[in-house]
């Protein structure tokens, strides 16, 4: 049923260990971030609430704004996660999968770092990268992994309504296993590489619906038994706030079941899926055909072409679309 190996995973999160530490340290000042804002929120809310006559509401009211603030910082950091965090785990991954020597303690997370500073120099072009990455698998999905495509039984639209948010969450990593791809094949151009892993994406799609549907479910099973676990505790830290009520729980307590998936479940799943792509895809071309098809459904696509082109012009490197680089293989030797 599924194409990956978890003792070698495990053996692959033990040797980035240092990685799996700055994770958890990271996404754990987040959370704390959280609960600090909110919680401050909340104080400021349940004085005002004091002098105007409700001081319950107002911290309630305070508490759910501090919560909004902590959220809006969020958003904002989203750009340095993926360029400092994420893309920097999947750099030592990927020299671990290939049998490469990586630093241990302090220096692999410096390594890991210098690594995804040579292929995408700023993090503004990562994010591009990543975001652009996302709307042509967003299109793709949407398209291909429709109820006709899975189950083709008429009048049944809640049933495809909810296969289709399976799909959505299970096909969480995506983004991330293509840009393993571009820092595996040492690319110059990630734009060009990152249509030629979304050709080789949606030439094994269904392997990946497989593998990664099995994955989503081991990993929001694990993050709803954390959620649960977490809860008491956090229901006794948010009573500390002044005036707070019932959701402010519920939130912080999701707050806290998130960090801790983004910082040990989340590295599994993401892991799993570059194993499924590196075996799915070694030694094809991108085929011509996907790439129309590609074309054909995800305008994102096409500006990843673009984009590719004009990487061109600036750094004097040849585009490798599946035109140019039929009968080539594409994989970087194991």
């Amino acid at each position: 049923m599924k194409d990956f190996e978890v003792g070698t995973i495990i053996g692959l999160l033990r040797r980035t260990a240092p990685f799996l530490i700055f994770r958890f340290l990271i996404y754990f000042g987040i959370t704390l971030g959280y609960v600090i804002i909110t919680g401050a929120g909340a104080g400021v809310g349940y004085g005002a609430g004091a002098v105007f006559g409700d001081s319950a509401v107002g911290g309630t009211y305070g508490g759910l704004i501090g919560f909004g603030i902590a959220s809006g910082i969020m958003y904002f950091l989203r750009e340095y996660l993926l360029y400092m965090v994420k893309a920097g785990h999947i750099a030592v991954l990927v020299e671990v999968m290939d049998g490469g020597e990586i630093p241990e303690g302090r220096g692999q997370i410096d390594h890991a770092q210098a690594v995804v500073k040579e292929r995408f120099a700023e993090s503004s072009v990562l994010f591009g990268v990543d975001q652009l990455i996302k709307g042509v698998l967003k299109s793709f999905n949407r398209a291909f992994f429709t109820l006709a495509a899975i189950l083709p039984i008429p009048g049944i639209e809640a049933v495809a309504k909810f296969l289709n948010t399976v799909i959505r969450l299970s096909l969480t990593y995506l983004d991330e296993v293509i840009l393993a791809y571009n820092i595996r094949t040492q690319s110059d151009n990630p734009w060009a590489s990152s249509r030629s892993a979304l050709i080789l994406y949606a030439q094994n799609y269904q392997v990946f619906l497989k593998n990664a549907a099995f994955l989503a479910l081991i990993i929001w099973f694990l993050t709803f038994i954390v959620f649960l676990i977490i809860l008491a505790p956090v229901a006794g830290l948010v009573a500390l706030f002044p005036g707070t009520a019932g959701p402010l729980t519920f939130a912080i307590a999701l707050v806290f079941a998130w960090g801790i998936k983004q910082a040990v479940i989340e590295p599994f799943g993401m892991t799993a899926l570059m194993q499924v792509f590196f075996k799915a895809t070694e030694g094809q071309q991108p085929n011509p055909e996907w790439e129309q098809k590609l074309d054909s459904v995800s305008d994102k696509f096409e500006e990843l072409k673009v984009k590719a082109s004009q990487w061109v012009g600036k750094h004097d490197a040849p585009v490798k679309t599946a035109e140019a680089t039929a009968g080539k293989d594409t994989q970087t030797p194991e």
